[in-house]
């Protein structure tokens, strides 16, 4: 995992979802570094461009090396299996990928997750609940102070009860276009996520700079995001999660229902819901002025409690 920082404020940390790295939080990185301390990470088997947030990182770590150290120690556990292991060993690499990435959080963070970042968000802000409540005598620091979900869900497939998702032969063939030709998929994916929004091209032509700006994930890697997309379901575990969650929404979203953030909205306890309207996937990218005062205001409300 790759950690790099900027801004002052409140620590909001930025989990990019499948396919694209941290580069596609470009686009608001620097209005969100107005008031808060953003943090990218780039999950294993991604990397982020080089930028001038690099120099920042490096420094930041030569002032703390041990938290260089729990980020060296988080990826070194963090092995992807290979894409073909049954569900309940994809299930087993999404915990353990989440583990680490908890590791490599700063204390009192708003972890703020898209897309399949979102699911990992949710695994993340699940077990840091079950360890504070396991360690409440001992006053233990918090590692998730609040939540923010774009385009989230509990679980991107279809199950007998839970409609508001994608059926797997969707994922089934993403996974054999992968496999045939990682690149051109990637391109496909961008553009159906885009699908509804009314600034559907300029978009698409955007995330398509973004994702180039990058190396491309290695196969292995895109094939196991897609495993965790198919196989994760996290809905049982979510009355644990008790920490303030802004849920940020595209009205048109193709990929992760609008029903899926209502569901969640009204099975997360502290949960409020945002709405944009008019948009697809990528609402921070659609309204990044909205998004990111939305995203700062929650960040400063909640560290000021």
């Amino acid at each position: 995992m790759i950690l790099n920082s900027t801004g002052n404020g409140p620590d909001i940390v930025l989990l990019h979802g499948w396919g694209l790295g941290s580069a596609v939080w470009a686009p608001v990185v620097d209005a969100l570094a107005q008031r808060c301390r953003v943090h990218l990470i780039d999950l294993p088997g991604y990397s982020g461009p080089v930028t001038r947030m690099d120099q920042q990182s490096t420094n930041m770590h030569r002032q703390n090396p041990h938290e260089q150290t729990i980020l060296a120690n988080a990826c070194a556990r963090t092995p992807f299996d290979a894409p073909s292991r049954a569900s309940t060993d994809s299930v087993s690499t999404f915990v353990k990928t989440a583990d680490a990435l908890s590791n490599a959080l700063p204390e009192d963070c708003i972890l703020c997750g898209w897309s399949l970042g979102g699911m990992l968000a949710l695994q993340v802000a699940m077990q840091a609940a079950i360890q504070t409540e396991n360690q409440a005598s001992l006053r233990a620091p918090q590692r998730i102070k609040g939540l923010i979900l774009i385009a989230g869900t509990p679980s991107f497939t279809q199950r007998a009860d839970w409609p508001h998702a994608q059926p797997s032969s969707l994922l089934d063939a993403f996974s054999e276009a992968v496999r045939n030709d990682a690149a051109t998929t990637l391109q496909r994916f961008i553009a159906l996520l885009n699908q509804g929004d009314l600034q559907a091209r300029a978009l698409s032509r955007q995330m398509t700079r973004l994702a180039l700006a990058s190396p491309l994930p290695d196969t292995d890697t895109l094939l196991t995001g897609l495993s965790w997309l198919r196989d994760v379901d996290i809905r049982a575990q979510l009355p644990s999660i008790k920490a303030p969650t802004l849920l940020i929404h595209g009205e048109h979203d193709p990929l992760m229902p609008l029903a899926a953030a209502q569901w969640l909205k009204d099975q997360l306890p502290n949960a409020r819901l945002e709405v944009f309207p008019a948009t697809a996937h990528t609402p921070f990218l659609a309204d990044p002025v909205r998004f990111a005062r939305q995203a700062s205001d929650f960040c400063h409300e909640i560290t000021a409690r």
